[in-house]
């Protein structure tokens, strides 16, 4: 069975993740502004990484414009962010959603991972775009458990990857 590793990072946390899951699994890895759906489809198990801005899953419409050619592929994909993997709510619901506007296909499955956020490596505009979106949350009266976790989010400076945490991803897909 052949498998690919495909991945779109922004500042490094998701390729980590990419090269441990190649690594494990001894299989191709392709950064994904290097590769077309067309040689994709040469590979019967696809795994997709991105990061997680706004609940989109960077990059990932690679895959979902093109399910129904895939719909025969394992596929997995895993996101990087900060927000904790144990906040289901958000995992299941907000983030497949707006990545997955028809549901999540039965092929695929989807694993959230702790990435990383250094702050003097951010862009000019996601620092400004934190540093809002922190003024915001704080200026609410009554801020939801959700809202408390993102101002706490907002002050994270860190590489919070861990390579034990692949290892139901690596299961999934041997």
């Amino acid at each position: 069975m052949s498998t690919i590793v495909i991945y779109k990072t922004k500042y490094g946390g998701t390729r980590k993740y990419a090269e441990w899951i190649s690594e494990e699994l001894n299989c191709d890895i392709v950064d994904a502004k290097k590769i077309t759906i067309d040689d994709i489809l040469k590979y019967d198990t696809i795994i997709y990484g991105g990061g997680l801005y706004a609940e989109i899953i960077n990059g990932v419409h690679m895959l979902t414009k093109n399910m129904d050619k895939l719909k025969d592929k394992k596929i997995a994909v895993f996101t990087t962010g900060l927000t904790p993997p144990d906040c289901r709510e958000y995992y299941d619901k907000m983030v497949i959603e707006k990545n997955f506007k028809e549901g999540l296909p039965q092929n695929v499955k989807v694993f959230n991972y702790l990435g990383k956020m250094v702050v003097e490596e951010l862009s000019l505009v996601h620092r400004t775009a934190l540093k809002t979106l922190k003024k915001i949350m704080q200026g609410k009266e009554n801020p939801s458990d959700m809202e408390k976790l993102l101002i706490e989010l907002c002050d994270a400076d860190g590489d919070f990857c861990d390579k034990e945490a692949i290892g139901e991803l690596l299961d999934y897909v041997r």
